[in-house]
């Protein structure tokens, strides 16, 4: 992320804690860099979540300019997402066609940063529909934060992942990741909606990995709609290569982990 962007109190929380931030700044600064300290922990394709959040967190939407910038230096490698606010942009559809021009591949959201609910447009957010018009048209995944924030200002009550049930129903062909599968209040919820949706999918960054299969007893039923992901370098997330370990020895089947390690990402951001 560019962190020049984020508000001093977000940032605060980002660093708490962190002692490997100045690495964290200067992966940011530079991809190549990223890329080889990707290529040490053999992760072969990263998605750079970036979303516009201009009063809780800073970004502004020049947050997409910079995200299609850095993942142009290894488009094959590196996968870029995007953000669309209405209010923040005169044209919110127009905006999703430019970012898919740009190389961006997937929207963010997040609604408890962003003070919006997903089904706001059911109470005459045109903006919001045609985001959502828009990223079904050209084929954008539509990712939205679903589970607590701890960050300064942050609006909870806008993260249940209930509230993309009317998006599934209403954008059929919208593929909608619900980030963090609704952690730790509402997973079950999380879990019922990708059972129900033909397109919704969820990932599992932001959850120790040691405590999966507790929250999600049943994910196995749900293995080729899970993605794996750490959320790092966010507050509270450790390395990323203890979380690989800590996932491959989870109690799950070969073919359940291939399937959220790898294939299902490889199949939703092809080549």
């Amino acid at each position: 992320m560019p962190y020049h962007m984020v508000k001093p109190s977000a940032l605060d929380l980002i660093k708490h804690g962190r002692k490997d931030f100045a690495d964290v700044q200067r992966y940011s600064a530079d991809p190549r860099a990223f890329l080889a300290f990707l290529d040490t922990l053999g992760v072969e394709r990263a998605g750079l979540i970036n979303y516009v959040a201009p009063k809780i967190i800073g970004f502004t939407p020049e947050v997409n300019d910079w995200s299609a910038k850095y993942c142009s230096a290894a488009p094959d490698r590196l996968i870029a997402f995007g953000g669309v606010l209405p209010g923040t942009v005169p044209d919110p559809g127009a905006e999703v066609d430019r970012l898919a021009k740009l190389g961006i591949r997937a929207i963010k959201m997040h609604p408890s940063h962003q003070v919006l609910s997903p089904n706001d447009y059911m109470d005459g957010n045109r903006g919001l529909a045609a985001v959502y018009e828009r990223a079904q048209a050209n084929g954008m995944p539509i990712m939205i934060h679903t589970g607590t924030s701890i960050f300064p200002g942050a609006r909870n009550l806008h993260a249940q992942p209930m509230l993309c049930d009317d998006v599934s129903i209403d954008y059929p062909n919208l593929v909608v990741i619900l980030a963090h599968g609704g952690r730790p209040l509402w997973m079950n919820e999380a879990f019922f909606l990708v059972r129900r949706h033909k397109n919704m999918h969820m990932d599992i960054s932001g959850i120790p990995p040691q405590k999966l299969m507790e929250y999600f007893p049943r994910i196995e039923e749900v293995a080729e709609k899970v993605l794996w992901g750490t959320d790092w370098p966010g507050p509270g997330v450790p390395a990323i290569k203890g979380n690989i370990e800590k996932f491959k020895a989870l109690p799950m089947g070969a073919a359940a982990k291939r399937k959220i390690l790898y294939d299902n990402a490889a199949r939703l951001f092809p080549r």
